[in-house]
């Protein structure tokens, strides 16, 4: 029964950008709104799911681009990015800022969220996102706080872990 079960449900891998720069208060990080038809439309780090065969950090620049028109330039934390390359398969290492994996929710998934910066011109509206706004971290915890609903699911327990980290 259970592979019956199994070959019904989808399971996905994702890859999430915490963008951040600094503002004239002090580190801000860059939200978008969801808008996508048939979804709340919420706050959420840019990001999403993986192609067959597509690099984790390949996936993560090419929805970044999509999703805010901005180009991922640096990684914030040593990514030690290794590729090994066999006989039968190919396979790539690395260390991302922190993974997350839903263990009950609407959606079966994991991924991995990088810390980064990013340049170019903010798009106004992008893939599936659009409302893109720099939050100061001290405004962004306080809203987070007040306001968990404001943010996705995905989003409420990235940035729980997030803020609870070393600043």
């Amino acid at each position: 029964m259970r592979g019956l079960f199994a070959a019904q449900l989808k399971f996905y891998v994702n890859a999430r950008a915490i963008i951040e720069r600094e503002g004239p208060g002090g580190r801000e990080l860059l939200l978008q709104r969801r808008e996508k038809a048939g979804e709340a439309r919420r706050l959420e780090f840019p990001g999403g799911q993986l192609d067959p065969y597509e690099g984790i950090i390949d996936a993560l620049k090419r929805e970044v681009r999509e999703e805010t028109g901005l180009t991922v330039t640096t990684f914030l934390d040593d990514v030690r990015r290794q590729a090994y390359q066999g006989v039968s398969a190919d396979v790539e290492c690395l260390s991302p800022s922190f993974v997350y994996q839903t263990t009950r929710g609407p959606v079966d998934s994991v991924g991995f969220s990088f810390r980064v910066r990013a340049e170019e011109t903010l798009t106004a509206r992008g893939d599936a996102a659009g409302g893109h706004v720099w939050l100061p971290l001290a405004d962004l915890h306080r809203r987070f706080l007040a306001q968990p609903d404001d943010f996705d699911w995905l989003t409420q327990g990235a940035l729980a872990f997030y803020l609870s980290g070393p600043s």
